[in-house]
């Protein structure tokens, strides 16, 4: 793929969006305007925003439960999802859904599950479509290191690999399912050896790095699109906040945390694109102040709107 200056602009505005997105979540976490906790991703925004810029349209998405950097990178209009967030009307999905359910299929985002791992079978039902109908397309599925824990997993990629579906698993490992590290939870030390037994391609990438995502997303989607079945892409991130926002932390060190901080991947993608690309640094600026007025005006959107009526809390339930 090319890196113009506009896809790198859109890169760079998208990432912004999802750690203004997801600032605001978590400052008004403790208030009346949202109820229950939302599952943040801030600090993986590069993995999110990379891989989604290189898939092609008509091409699916299925999201982890830790979604809202996925959902702004595949598309999702941002008034929508802030005002899912807060429940109303005017959301997404009516209110009813949450953050944690957001789906927008407008966009070919099929949505998430907060079952870690129940993701997966979706998206290889969506990838047999794919592949009875012979339309050239592919599923995109996130997921993170936890879920691989879930036989879920194992079962679809099973029959992906059996099947030849054109479905890309995308695990963004940041290291801790749930609170727990990853060295006390998964028994592989190279997960890719593990996938690759089923026949699977599977690459390890920087997951700090947008572009390195982008690209070895492109490999894969090329790969799946041409019949070759599925790919494995194990992106390395880290999130820079809580489980949710009423996680403490108390599980990881500060100086842990201090030094993959160093590593916020917003900041190294702008140092990135002034160095490496040439764009200029006022150019960066005004995306993300634009990126941050989007957010707050959708804020005032949000909180503008209406509650869903109690008569069509049942409307979209299906048995």
């Amino acid at each position: 793929m090319k890196f113009t200056e506009e896809l790198l602009a859109t890169m760079y505005y998208r990432m912004n969006q999802a750690r203004f997105f997801e600032e605001t979540l978590k400052s008004i976490s403790a208030s009346d305007k949202i109820n229950g906790v939302s599952h943040l991703s801030i600090g993986q925004e590069a993995s999110a925003v990379g891989a989604c810029m290189a898939i092609e349209k008509g091409d699916d998405i299925v999201m982890s439960f830790r979604s809202h950097a996925q959902a702004i990178a595949s598309g999702v209009e941002i008034k929508g999802m802030m005002a899912e967030a807060l429940g109303k009307a005017s959301g997404i999905d009516g209110g009813l859904a949450g953050s944690a359910h957001l789906s927008d299929l407008s966009v070919h985002n099929l949505g998430t599950s907060p079952a870690p791992g129940a993701n997966y079978p979706v998206a290889c039902g969506a990838a047999l479509t794919h592949k009875q109908k012979e339309d050239g397309h592919v599923v995109l599925c996130f997921g993170g290191d936890g879920t691989l824990d879930e036989g879920a997993f194992y079962e679809s990629l099973n029959l992906a690999a059996l099947w030849k579906l054109p479905v890309i698993f995308m695990i963004e490992n940041n290291f801790f399912s749930g609170a727990t590290a990853i060295e006390d939870h998964l028994a592989p030390q190279d997960i890719k050896e593990v996938i690759e037994g089923y026949g699977v391609p599977a690459v390890t990438v920087d997951g700090n790095d947008a572009v390195a995502v982008a690209m070895a997303v492109e490999k894969a989607r090329a790969h799946a699109a041409a019949g070759e079945g599925p790919f494995f892409i194990e992106a390395q991130t880290y999130r820079l906040c809580g489980y949710d926002t009423s996680d403490l932390q108390l599980y990881r060190s500060v100086d842990e945390q201090k030094i993959w901080q160093q590593h916020d991947p917003i900041a190294l993608f702008a140092k990135s694109l002034v160095d490496d690309y040439g764009m200029k640094q006022n150019v960066l600026d005004q995306l993300k102040q634009n990126a941050s007025r989007s957010v707050s005006d959708a804020l005032s959107y949000a909180e503008a709107s209406d509650d869903p009526a109690m008569n069509d809390a049942l409307s979209p339930v299906l048995a």
